[in-house]
């Protein structure tokens, strides 16, 4: 079953979305490596290559439909943060808008009546929901410590220990 060009040209602006991610947070952990965090630094690179699983996942089912990748260009991204608290803050800021990205993209997929992708949205919806959970507890817990080093590396040990 053929995707709509329409639907199509969706799909690869979502893609674009989750690769810019991916650099975003991959800028993310270049900041806390250079502030010698590396239990931070190591899970937003982890949190990169989710990012770029789940373009890759967009990339593969256009294919799957024959629909046509078009790679675009993606923004320059910021590798500096005023606090640590900033970084994780900016991540859940992006989260929120990719969930609501997602979320239309999968009203237009009802709309265009294309029941196979707003099926694999369906995917990207639950997933949204644990990516805004973990990071706002991250924002939390990081607004909690406050100024305390102890609190912050406290924190970097625990962010570091994700598989």
């Amino acid at each position: 079953m053929d995707i709509s060009k329409a639907m199509a040209e969706q799909l690869n602006r979502q893609m674009n979305r989750e690769f810019a991610a991916y650099y975003s947070y991959l800028g993310m952990s270049a900041y806390f490596e250079s502030l010698s965090l590396k239990g931070l630094a190591k899970w937003m690179r982890q949190q990169a290559m989710e990012e770029q699983g789940h373009a890759l996942k967009i990339y593969d089912f256009l294919n799957s439909r024959n629909g046509l990748v078009e790679l675009q260009p993606i923004p320059a991204v910021a590798a500096h943060y005023s606090s640590p608290l900033a970084a994780f803050e900016k991540a859940l800021e992006h989260e929120r808008g990719v969930s609501d990205a997602i979320s239309k993209l999968r009203t237009f997929a009802r709309e265009q009546d294309d029941q196979a992708t707003e099926v694999f949205l369906n995917w990207f919806i639950a997933e949204q929901v644990e990516e805004e959970d973990v990071a706002s507890e991250i924002v939390d817990r990081l607004r909690l410590a406050g100024d305390s080093k102890d609190g912050l590396l406290r924190i970097d040990h625990e962010l570091g220990k994700r598989e």
